[in-house]
Parts: C-alpha cells; sequence; structure tokens
C-alpha cells in the first residue's frame, strides 16, 4: 500500500520545488497570464495528490468505499494496489485529508460569503454617496462618478458591473487616462481574477503554515494586477497606463522611501515604461503545455499499479 504515501510525497515535492522554480524564473513578470496558469496547475496538482492519496487510503481502510471505488476494476487490479495489507494509518490519513478538504470547502464559502458582504456594503454605501433624486430612474450606467477630495477607482462587480471614480481622480486622470483605467478594471472583471483571488486566499487562511500555499495568494494578487496592467496597454498605451497609475497612487506614499500597503505599484509602473521583452509564442506554448501536465503526473502514479497488472 505504498502509493498513498508516494502521493503525499509527490505532493510535498510540488509544493516545495516548485514554488522556488517559479521564484526564481525570470519570465513570470514578463508573461503574467501564463504564469497565472502555471501556479494554478501547481496548486492543482498538490490538491489532486491529496485527494487521490484520501480515496485510496480510505478504500483499503473501509471495505463500502473500496467496493465504490473499485467497483468496476478485476480482480487483479485490486490486488495489484495490496489494500489488504494497510496498516492502521490508513484509516487515519483518509480522515485528516477529508477534514483538511472540509476545511477548504468552508474557507472558500467564508471567503466568498466576505466578499458579497462587501459588495453589498460597498454598493449601500454608494446608494448614500451616490443617491437618485425624487422621480430619476437608474441609469444603469459601468460609470459612476463620486464626490470625492481622494483620487480614486474601483471595478463593483455583480450583476451590472460598475467602474466608481472619485471626482477628484477625474481631474487628475488627463486624455486616455480614464479609459485605461476602465480597460484595467474590465481585464479583472473579464478574466474572473475575482475568483482566483477568493480561492488563493481561502487556501492561505484556511492553512496558513503551508508556504506554498501562502506563496500562491501573493502571487495570484500580484499577477492579475499585471495582467490586467498588460490588458490595458494594449489598447491605450503603456505611457497612458503608467501615467493613471501614477496620477491615482502619487498622495498615498507608494512612491515613497517608507513601506506602504501598495509597495507594488512603482514595480508596476517601472514595468510599464521600461517593458521587459515577451516571451516567444512557442516558448509560452510550451510552458502552457507543461503546466497542463503537472496535475496528471498523480493520476498517472495512482493509475500505474493497475495498469501493469493488466498487461
Amino acid at each position: 500500500m505504498m502509493v498513498p504515501a508516494a502521493l503525499l510525497l509527490l505532493g510535498a515535492l510540488t509544493a516545495v520545488v516548485a514554488p522556488r522554480l517559479l521564484a526564481r524564473a525570470d519570465w513570470p513578470d514578463r508573461e503574467p497570464v501564463v504564469a497565472l496558469w502555471v501556479w494554478q496547475c501547481v496548486v492543482a496538482a498538490v490538491l489532486l495528490c491529496c485527494v487521490l492519496s484520501m480515496t485510496l487510503s480510505a478504500a483499503a481502510a473501509w471495505q463500502a468505499v473500496r467496493g465504490h471505488v473499485f467497483a468496476p476494476a478485476p480482480r487483479a487490479v485490486v490486488d495489484a494496489y495490496a489494500l489488504g495489507a494497510a496498516g492502521p494509518w490508513a484509516a487515519a490519513t483518509a480522515v485528516t485529508l477529508a477534514c483538511a478538504g472540509l476545511w477548504s470547502g468552508a474557507m472558500l464559502v467564508r471567503e466568498v460569503l466576505r466578499a458579497r458582504a462587501r459588495r453589498r456594503r460597498r454598493r449601500a454605501e454608494l446608494l448614500v454617496r451616490s443617491p437618485l433624486l425624487p422621480g430619476e430612474e437608474p441609469a444603469g450606467g459601468r460609470l459612476v462618478v463620486l464626490e470625492g477630495e481622494r483620487p480614486d477607482a474601483w471595478w463593483l462587480p455583480g450583476a451590472a458591473p460598475q467602474l466608481v471614480v472619485t471626482t477628484a481622480a477625474l481631474r487628475r486622470l488627463k486624455g486616455r487616462q480614464l479609459d485605461a483605467v476602465l480597460a484595467h478594471e474590465q481585464g479583472h472583471a473579464t478574466a474572473r481574477h475575482d475568483w482566483l483571488l477568493h480561492c488563493s486566499d481561502a487556501l492561505a487562511d484556511g492553512f496558513p503554515q503551508v508556504p506554498v500555499f501562502a506563496a500562491f495568494r501573493d502571487e495570484m494578487h500580484r499577477l492579475v494586477e499585471l495582467a490586467a496592467d498588460d490588458m490595458a496597454s494594449r489598447r491605450f498605451g503603456r505611457l497612458t497606463t503608467a501615467l493613471a497609475l501614477v496620477e491615482l497612487n502619487e498622495d498615498r506614499g507608494v512612491f515613497g522611501p517608507g513601506p506602504a500597503a501598495q509597495a507594488h505599484v512603482p514595480q508596476r509602473v517601472h514595468r510599464l515604461l521600461s517593458p521587459p521583452d515577451r516571451l516567444t509564442a512557442m516558448r509560452r506554448l510550451r510552458l502552457t503545455a507543461a503546466a497542463a501536465l503537472v496535475p496528471v503526473i498523480p493520476v498517472l502514479v495512482t493509475l500505474v499499479p493497475g495498469l501493469r497488472a493488466l498487461r
């Protein structure tokens, strides 16, 4: 009964090695969309290792589970996994991994509920700060202007998504800079970056002692901004997008010597003004294909004993 242990070892090895390789690579900043895909494949492989190990451990521990998992399999395939030789650790492993899975689901539900509560609260604040006049019908426009002394802009997702911009931001954003901000936020909405952030936050909050999940969260928050910057710059130019970032964040102290809550903004501006060379289309394709194969490895490890038994 070595397959569950091998899967756990493979998951741990992937969780340790993959983030280090990605941290040393120079291409994620050049191709943030590809990097987002690679990170998702890495985390999916780690989670898949845990799920498959849990399933085989449960099959080894309980005959009822074994009957469902190996119901259509020949007797030789079942014997190849040596399920009857499992020790008492099989049940403990299955229960532990099942509890971890339930905890992950609970954290994701909590994160989604929190996001919805924040969205409702912001919409309520929006109605207070920008109320409808008597007899006025909701316009349903995608742009809402609020009176405010602080330059700010944010995307409010939902059934009728809107870009909220303060009057201070309108005074600062010149020419097509407002269009670049709108394109940036629309890029987040089109790519459904909010779900990536929900999943990464749920894993990092649910398992704060697991470094790969913390790195996954940090990289998701960073890479989605780079990807949205690229979407805006392709339509309105890198200089226009960089100037829009500067105008919106200049008064927040992010360009000063001290640390700031949005310390990544200067790096984003520098990247827009001094764009790195993109990878070739063939190399992007190779990276995408290689990342897609990472979650396949746990499946192959799981199937090897059964495939050998069928030879």
